[in-house]
């Protein structure tokens, strides 16, 4: 039952990451890459370390648990750190004048994707 749930949480990390990998490539300004780093980077990163946690309580002793505290620890380390840092470096990039996409527009002036 263990391995399983840590399975889930390995394999919705790995999934998480490759939509943040697609939104860094997809998306077509700073502001919404910083979004899609910022979002799932964080997510995929705590399911990962939950998953990587949970494994580590599956042979129960001391140094087990106390590696599964630490790696919680950082997991909740990341939930703090991750968006404060993508906020900074999108508050560094409003302030250094980066324009956020408006969208382009065709000959009739539509706006077009």
């Amino acid at each position: 039952m263990l391995d399983s749930i840590v399975v889930i949480l390995l394999s919705l990390g790995v999934v998480f990451f490759m939509g943040t990998v697609n939104g860094l490539l997809r998306f077509p300004d700073f502001y919404t890459r910083m979004h899609a780093a910022g979002k799932g980077d964080t997510l995929s990163s705590i399911l990962i370390l939950l998953g990587l946690a949970l494994f580590t309580f599956h042979h129960p002793s001391v140094a087990a648990y106390l590696t599964g505290f630490k790696i919680i620890f950082i997991a909740v380390l990341v939930f703090i750190a991750s968006p404060t840092a993508t906020h900074a470096l999108m508050d560094a990039g409003y302030e250094a004048g980066i324009e956020p996409w408006a969208g382009e527009s065709d000959d009739n002036g539509e706006e077009c994707r």
